[in-house]
C-alpha cells in the first residue's frame, strides 16, 4: 500500500507540505487511471500512522496502520458504489451510485471523537457517482465539519460535482504520467507491447493494465482486422462474434480507430493505433474528409445509443454498414 506509483513522486512530496495545512476537504482530480484512489488510501494511511516515516510513508508497524490494513480502523472510512465493493445483495445488480443513505450512514461517525485524539478521514470514490441526494447531504457535512476530519474526494470529472461541493474543497491536481514512464512500468507489469495497450487504453496506465488481462481484447482484435479492409467485411459474421461484447466498448473501440483515420488524414499523426500506421494510411488514401467526420458524428449518437439496446446483434450490423457505407470508395 505504501509504495507509489513512479509517475506519483512529485504528488506525493506536493502532498506533505498540506498535512498542518487547515482543510475539511481534498479534492484529487486527474485523469481516469493514473492512481488517484491508491494515492489517496496511502495519504490517509500515513495521516493515520503514529510514526509516520520521514518521506512522510506510514510505518507500517504501528496498531494505526496494522488496522488500517484490515480495513478496521476506527478513525478512517471509505464510500464508493456497490459496484466497486462487491456489497450489493446477492441476485440484484450493483449500484454504481453512492447514495444518501451511504452519506447519512456517517452520522454515527462524525459525531465521535478520534480514537488516537488526532486525524479522522473520509475517502468518497469516484466523488461523481454520487447522486444528489447523496451530494447534498455531504455538502451539510462539508460545511460544518468536526474538528480534525478531512474528507478526501476522488474523481476525474470534477465539472460533473456541484459548484458548492468544489467550493469547501482544496483542489489537488494530480500529474498525468508520460508515456515512456507508463509504458516502462506495463512493461515490469509483463504486459506485452505495452506502448500499444497504452496507447489503446488513452494512455491511463491503469486501464491499459485491465485492458491487457481483459478477455474482449479478443472482440477488439478480430473487430480490428476487419476494419482495415472495409470493403472486405463480412458485416454478418463480424456482428455475431461481436454481439456478446459490451457495446459501449465497441463503439469506443470505433471511435478510437475513427479518430486516428482523421489524424493521419489531416496530421499525418495517430494517437491510439501506433502499430497500424501502414494500414491506417493506405484506408485513409482515398476516404473523403466529409465522410469521415459523418462517422465521427454516426458514432457519437451510436454511443449513446448504445446503453439502451434491445437487440445487440443487430445495433452491431447497423453500426458497421454504416462504416463501410462511409469509409469504401464510391
Amino acid at each position: 500500500m505504501s509504495e507509489l506509483y513512479p509517475w506519483q513522486t512529485d504528488d506525493w512530496a506536493r502532498l506533505q507540505s498540506l498535512r498542518g495545512r487547515a482543510s475539511q476537504g481534498l479534492l484529487f482530480q486527474g485523469q481516469k487511471g493514473i492512481g488517484k484512489f491508491d494515492l489517496a488510501m496511502n495519504y490517509a494511511r500515513a495521516l493515520l500512522c503514529e510514526h509516520p516515516q520521514g518521506n512522510g510513508f506510514a510505518c507500517g508497524k504501528c496498531p494505526a496502520c496494522h488496522w488500517f490494513e484490515q480495513g478496521t480502523h476506527p478513525d478512517f472510512r471509505s464510500l464508493q458504489p456497490e459496484s466497486l465493493t462487491e456489497e450489493a445483495e446477492v441476485g440484484k445488480k450493483p449500484s454504481r451510485q453512492i447514495s444518501v443513505d451511504q452519506i447519512r450512514g456517517l452520522n454515527d461517525f462524525l459525531g465521535m471523537t478520534a480514537h488516537q485524539g488526532g486525524r479522522r478521514v473520509v475517502i468518497i470514490h469516484p466523488a461523481e457517482a454520487m447522486n444528489t441526494n447523496a451530494a447534498n447531504a455531504l455538502l451539510k457535512n462539508l460545511e460544518e465539519p468536526p474538528a480534525g476530519l478531512l474528507f478526501i474526494l476522488v474523481t476525474h470529472k470534477p465539472q460533473s460535482l456541484l459548484p458548492t461541493l468544489l467550493s469547501r474543497c482544496l483542489s489537488f491536481g494530480l500529474a498525468t504520467p508520460d508515456a515512456a514512464t507508463a509504458a516502462r512500468w506495463l512493461g515490469a507489469q509483463g504486459v506485452k507491447n505495452p506502448a500499444d495497450v497504452l496507447a489503446i487504453s488513452g494512455f491511463s496506465p491503469l486501464q491499459a493494465m485491465q485492458s491487457a488481462a481483459d478477455v474482449s481484447q479478443d472482440a477488439r482484435a478480430k473487430l480490428l482486422r476487419a476494419l482495415r479492409l472495409p470493403a472486405k467485411m463480412d458485416v454478418f459474421a463480424l456482428a455475431d462474434a461481436l454481439q456478446k461484447t459490451e457495446q459501449v466498448q465497441v463503439v469506443q473501440w470505433l471511435q478510437q480507430w475513427c479518430y486516428d483515420l482523421s489524424s493521419q488524414k489531416l496530421t499525418g499523426r495517430l494517437r491510439y493505433h501506433p502499430a497500424e500506421q501502414a494500414a491506417i494510411i493506405q484506408l485513409v488514401a482515398t476516404l473523403d474528409p466529409l465522410n469521415l467526420a459523418r462517422l465521427q458524428g454516426c458514432l457519437q449518437t451510436a454511443k449513446r445509443e448504445a446503453q439502451h439496446t434491445l437487440n445487440p446483434k443487430l445495433f452491431m450490423e447497423s453500426l458497421l454498414f454504416t462504416y463501410c457505407q462511409l469509409t469504401c470508395p464510391s
